[in-house]
């Protein structure tokens, strides 16, 4: 599970304007339309063509756990890709992204300040620069560690440089030991 990535969808997913299908029939139905046949959901979801025939024609409504979640995350996946758009671009433009987080926070800085790592609850607003870095990097399948960079490259210059007003002889921030993490758009 890829906790950065997996964060920034579900804040995409927020910008939504209608929910995505939530019975089994119906998402396979919207699978099956995005995809354009019944084969190559099947390949996708790894079961057979008839078990998607199936489910289009409501013959079977309850899926078994592992592929309920399958089908639930291509659905979401693909749904409303032109808002999904949308919301990336404002946020990488203009309004930029809010982060909130709980993690070990610390620093590497002239002998003499206090860089001791310690857990600490942030809520931060980062500019519309490093919500495109953010988004650019998970489009070109950055994982979690590349993420995780980018925010503590934003963090350092939003929070603890106060974007140039304070700590400019900081090195490097180090963000570890993630508990929590959320985005807002």
């Amino acid at each position: 599970m890829s906790m950065f990535g997996d964060g920034l969808d579900a804040a995409v997913q927020k910008a939504f304007t209608r929910p995505a299908p939530k019975s089994a029939p119906a998402q396979m139905r919207y699978l099956v339309k995005q995809l354009g046949g019944t084969k190559a959901v099947a390949q996708m979801l790894r079961i057979s063509q008839r078990t998607v025939e199936r489910y289009v024609k409501d013959q079977i409504k309850k899926p078994r756990p592992d592929l309920a979640t399958r089908m639930e995350r291509e659905v979401k996946a693909r749904w409303q890709p032109q808002i999904r758009a949308r919301a990336r671009k404002k946020a990488a433009t203009t309004s930029g992204i809010v982060i909130d987080t709980r993690a070990r926070l610390g620093y590497t800085a002239p002998i003499g300040s206090t860089d001791q790592d310690r857990i600490r609850h942030l809520t931060v607003a980062l500019p519309p620069q490093y919500a495109a870095r953010l988004f650019d990097a998970q489009e070109a399948g950055a994982g979690d560690h590349e993420l995780q960079e980018i925010a503590a490259e934003a963090l350092k210059e939003v929070y603890f440089q106060d974007s140039g007003r304070r700590a400019g002889s900081l090195e490097e921030v180090r963000f570890t030991d993630v508990e929590h993490l959320e985005f807002d758009l």
